[in-house]
């Protein structure tokens, strides 16, 4: 019998009051409700002359990107929004963002490892977008907000 992977019970926590304590977001939306992308590698490599390797470290590769969608007007909306509204009134003296992601993963036999992803000083990189739509577009109930952490870090217990 082949390995097995069970999912569906993941945690999405963000620091939405910025004191540090991070609250599990509950009015997500649909399909991928949150995604992390990473847009930078890890390393850059380059060949030089006479097959010579050069590797170098590539600090920025624990930048990670946050999508999440979050139904409009909901009391995470609102909490978000408030958060966003202080880092524009006030960049110099904004509390970063702090989340976590926890996704469970069961092997079928009742044992069960969560991949932990841990992020930190996040700021948010995109306005939240609006769209007006008569033909059924349930986006239109969404707020999809951008958030970029300066650090990331994955751990399976």
């Amino acid at each position: 019998m082949g390995t097995l992977s069970l999912t569906g019970a993941d945690t999405i926590s963000l620091d939405i009051t910025g004191t540090g304590s991070r609250v599990p977001l509950v009015d997500l939306g649909d399909g991928d409700n949150a995604a992390l992308t990473f847009p930078n590698s890890l390393t850059e490599t380059k060949k030089g002359k006479n097959g010579n390797g050069i590797i170098a470290l590539n600090e920025t590769g624990d930048i990670v990107e946050m999508t999440v969608r979050i139904l409009r007007g909901s009391p995470d909306d609102k909490n978000l929004n408030s958060r966003l509204r202080a880092m524009k009134n006030d960049f110099s003296s904004f509390v970063t963002i702090s989340g976590e992601v926890i996704k469970a993963v069961g092997d079928g036999l009742g044992n069960v490892s969560n991949d932990i992803y841990t992020l930190s000083g996040g700021t948010f990189s995109k306005r939240v977008e609006v769209v007006s739509n008569v033909e059924g577009n349930t986006d239109q109930a969404l707020a999809i907000y951008t958030i970029t952490f300066v650090n990331s870090d994955r751990k399976i217990a």
